[in-house]
């Protein structure tokens, strides 16, 4: 090792990324290199990048530019999904020291031990190793990563190709990561990937069968499953997390469309009817439950009929918040095919419409909630004399800060004071 001695992380997008780059912080560790303070200059600047979209692409760049400003002798290495797919152009960039990918980024010590100008990207068809992950939010908060890549090859979708086929960790390592979670004292655990519901490709097990596991795990207190395929959520899967002792009941289900026709130009693997199928049964067994929504505004094909479609379905479902975004162009995808091709000023239009529509639909879940009884977590942010913490319904309340509270768990009655949004 030459002069680097310390290292500093810039993680961009997921959960997911967050988990790894604690992973890849803890082998930098472990071979002698020390994170920096933080008002220290870093020898090491690791960049773990995003690329779902335009925007994400974008924020990488501005981040490159930002740090190499700030930090002009700082040795700067980009790794991360937009790493994998773009790592020409990346390298381009005044500044940029070492472009590592999937696979690379994992050995990212043996990778320093020559600080020279390296461009490495993986065959996507070779990103096959999964490497367990796990961070901390808060204190309070893990990110477990439990599965990696994915077989799907949504039209839009660039991340099979950044992050390889779908695999995962075996049941046995994950709960042990679990436990070593518990004895730290984390109280919540939220499971991620790219799609957790494929759980099982690797080791021939399931992904009921890894929450199954985890629900045994002592001294946890929550799970959250991060996000999941409506095709891949069996009834099986809700009706345990309904009888479970710590799966949360709260539930984040990628819709991308309300309507049967842009769901097919897009690939996915269901219809508006199975999608409203598991929100009514979520909502049969657990009428409590926090169901947040991903969809998908603009993509190539989705006219202003489809769209109202779309529109109208999703105002029909009894879900509590949506997360919006526009279609993106990705370079390679079977999306760019589609002719009919959507402008940004109407992406934009309808991007507010879905929004007004999240709003309204997750004010009316806080006030259903008002009066009930509810677990709060408690977090170590204090922001304006209070602090907050979520339920195991996902409803985010507030308390006048008391150091005490961080990291336990209380009992309360909803009030409109307590809760913690802005309409």
């Amino acid at each position: 090792m030459d002069t680097a001695k310390t290292f500093a992380f810039y993680t961009l997008g997921c959960k997911l990324n967050f988990a790894e780059s604690s992973a890849i912080g803890k082998t930098l560790t472990q071979n002698g290199f020390r994170k920096a303070e933080k008002n220290e200059i870093p020898d090491i600047c690791v960049i773990n990048t995003c690329t779902v979209t335009d925007t994400a692409d974008k924020k990488c760049r501005q981040t490159i530019h930002k740090l190499r400003r700030n930090y002009p002798n700082t040795y700067l290495v980009v790794t991360g999904c937009y790493a994998q797919l773009s790592a020409d152009s990346i390298a381009q960039i005044e500044g940029v020291d070492k472009v590592l990918g999937a696979n690379d980024k994992f050995i990212l010590p043996e990778h320093l031990q020559t600080q020279n100008n390296q461009h490495l990207v993986s065959d996507n068809r070779k990103i096959t190793p999964f490497h367990q992950s796990c961070s901390a939010e808060d204190r309070t908060r893990h990110f477990l990563k439990v599965q990696d890549g994915c077989d799907y090859f949504c039209t839009y979708c660039a991340i099979p190709y950044a992050r390889g086929r779908s695999r995962n960790g075996a049941i046995a390592d994950l709960v042990k990561q679990a436990q070593e979670v518990a004895q730290n004292g984390g109280k919540e655990i939220i499971l991620t990937g790219v799609n957790i519901g494929d759980f099982g490709k690797s080791t021939g097990e399931t992904c009921l069968q890894l929450l199954q596991a985890l629900d045994q795990v002592e001294g946890i207190e929550r799970f959250r499953i991060s996000s999941i395929e409506p095709n891949l959520l069996s009834d099986e899967i809700i009706n345990f997390v309904a009888s479970s002792q710590r799966f949360a009941p709260h539930f984040h289900i990628p819709l991308q469309a309300g309507s049967d026709e842009v769901l097919q130009l897009m690939h996915r693997r269901y219809d508006t009817a199975l999608f409203a199928h598991k929100i009514q049964l979520i909502k049969q067994k657990m009428p409590h439950a926090f169901i947040g929504v991903d969809v998908i505004v603009g993509m190539r094909g989705e006219t202003d009929s489809l769209f109202e479609k779309s529109y109208q379905f999703i105002a029909s479902l009894p879900i509590s918040e949506l997360h919006v975004f526009s279609y993106s162009e990705r370079a390679g995808t079977a999306a760019l095919k589609i002719p009919y091709k959507v402008s940004p000023q109407v992406k934009k239009e309808r991007s507010h419409k879905l929004l007004s529509l999240s709003e309204e639909k997750k004010q009316a879940f806080y006030q259903s909630q008002i009066g009930t009884q509810r677990r709060v977590l408690w977090e170590s942010t204090k922001k304006g004399g209070c602090m907050s913490g979520f339920t195991e319904n996902y409803i985010k309340v507030k308390h006048p800060y008391q150091a005490s509270l961080i990291n336990t768990l209380t009992n309360h009655t909803l009030t409109q004071g307590m809760l913690d949004y802005e309409i």
